[in-house]
């Protein structure tokens, strides 16, 4: 039982990654996608100010642009700055030989390409003669990516054009039978599981992208990125939660819904499972009217605000778009409320919310609990030296920045100022971090990464025991040196 347990997480814990290195991959190219989706709001015939002339910009950079930038950043994340070029030189090749945005195409060969050059380096390692490094550097570069620009080109496109087809197909399909809120089934329940980045990033994107070269927007931007669901959910929570839930949830809107970090709603999902039917039917009731109404976007809303939606809403389409939100909203309040009403459990057993969490969850770590974490918590305290915290998550961008901003000013108000405390992607943390702390669903993550580092996991950003504990022994800590 324990092995089939420590098997789902480190399934669960490996998807979890692949979403986040897609995220990874598009989240430093946001700005570049933002850029063209202005563009394209702005100068195709149907735009706000048609420009025959300004819009020639919009092609070109789709076609070539947006894509190759993802190849450079995927192939530096793997071999550095001599992957990404190589990841860029592979990915021309796909580009040139196909007839359709090559985002997914880019998404491939960009990290191969790195991963490519990361193994020749290694293999060359200590066998250049002395004063031929240059040569043989660039020449490694240059044959290599000659190789794998004509692979692409003539093999690998091909099949990815052909897989895109495919996808696109069946989504398309999805469409036209009017079953497209069908895709919250998947797409809430995966949201709370920490895997919507594998979703969005590598399925909705790409597609959106595509749909918008044709018509000037997609709905495919907004089927997981609605931020109405979350909203109803939270302010149920606000009139009709219990003790902490309810205490904290009107919080938790303004980031959720402002400031678009959707994680601030899955605490609450998790406390009581019964609500992500309310996520299901707000996020299907949403889709529906997008689609009744003809909506969507211009460009992928990172983060998932309501002022992300606006910013991207072409002419035409601000009060459908509102609508959706609204829709999706109200439907979600409505059954959240219901469920939360019928609920006829103690008020003690709802006093933490991080309790209710831990026990109603389905994710637990192997063989981990509060206490145990507690334990092992104080049992360092007095030998630790905190100096350098960092607060990780996907992306470095959402979460861990809320998390991070919040515990520097508690550390502040306690008359700490000595402590570096910064954000970052899980990836990207310095190894010489005294302590990480990141959400509990990414913990295995996070310690098959950094097996030798401190790790402090939450549950909800805006009020967790953890972090009052780790304030007060970062202060003591201070007070003893």
């Amino acid at each position: 039982m324990s092995e089939k347990k420590t098997e789902k997480v480190s399934i669960r814990a490996k998807v979890q990654a692949f979403g986040g290195f897609l995220s990874n991959m598009v989240m430093p190219n946001i700005g570049a996608f933002i850029a063209w989706g202005i563009a394209t709001a702005l100068f195709i015939p149907t735009g706000w100010l048609p420009n025959e002339t300004l819009n020639e910009l919009v092609d070109p950079t789709i076609t070539y642009l947006l894509p190759l930038l993802l190849a450079y950043t995927g192939g530096r994340m793997i071999g550095g700055d001599r992957g990404a070029v190589l990841g860029a030189i592979g990915t021309i090749g796909i580009i040139i030989g196909a007839d359709i945005p090559m985002f997914l195409g880019a998404m491939i060969i960009g990290p191969l390409g790195g991963w490519l050059m990361k193994k020749t380096d290694k293999l060359l390692e200590n066998k250049i003669p002395a004063g031929f490094e240059m040569v043989v550097n660039n020449f490694s570069i240059g044959i290599i990516g000659f190789l794998l620009m004509v692979l692409s080109y003539t093999i690998v496109g091909p099949i990815i054009e052909g897989l895109n087809t495919l996808v696109t197909n069946a989504v398309e399909a999805l469409v036209a039978t009017g079953f497209l809120p069908l895709l919250s089934l998947i797409n809430e329940p995966a949201k709370v599981l920490f895997l919507n980045n594998v979703i969005d990033q590598g399925i909705y994107y790409p597609l959106g992208m595509q749909q918008t070269l044709e018509v000037g927007k997609s709905i495919y931007f907004m089927v997981a990125s609605n931020p109405g669901p979350g909203l109803g959910l939270l302010l149920a929570f606000t009139f009709f939660g219990k003790k902490a839930a309810k205490r904290t949830a009107p919080g938790a809107i303004i980031i959720h819904f402002l400031g678009g970090i959707h994680e601030m709603y899955f605490p609450y999902v998790l406390m009581k499972p019964l609500t992500i039917i309310s996520m299901i039917a707000g996020g299907m009731a949403g889709t529906a009217t997008f689609q009744v109404f003809n909506s969507g976007l211009v460009a992928g809303p990172s983060p998932g605000s309501i002022l992300a939606y606006l910013a991207l809403t072409p002419r035409g389409n601000f009060v459908s778009v509102i609508l959706g939100v609204l829709v999706g909203a109200v439907v979600s309040f409505i059954i959240t409320m219901f469920i939360l009403k019928a609920d006829k459990t103690p008020d003690d057993n709802d006093e933490e919310l991080e309790t209710n969490i831990e026990k109603t969850k389905q994710m637990k770590s192997e063989g981990k609990n509060i206490s145990d974490t507690k334990g092992s918590i104080n049992s360092e305290q007095n030998e630790m030296k905190y100096e350098k915290i960092a607060f990780a998550c996907d992306a470095g961008m959402g979460s861990s920045a809320l998390g991070a901003t919040t515990f520097k000013r508690k550390l502040q108000k306690l008359g700490v100022e000595d402590v570096e405390v910064k954000n970052y992607r899980i990836e990207d943390v310095p190894e010489d971090s005294d302590v990480i702390v990141v959400h509990r669903d990414l913990e295995d993550r996070t310690k098959r990464k950094y097996p030798d580092t401190k790790i402090v996991t939450l549950t909800n950003y805006l009020q967790d025991p953890k972090i009052d504990e780790l304030a007060d022994e970062v202060t003591q800590s201070k007070k003893t040196t």
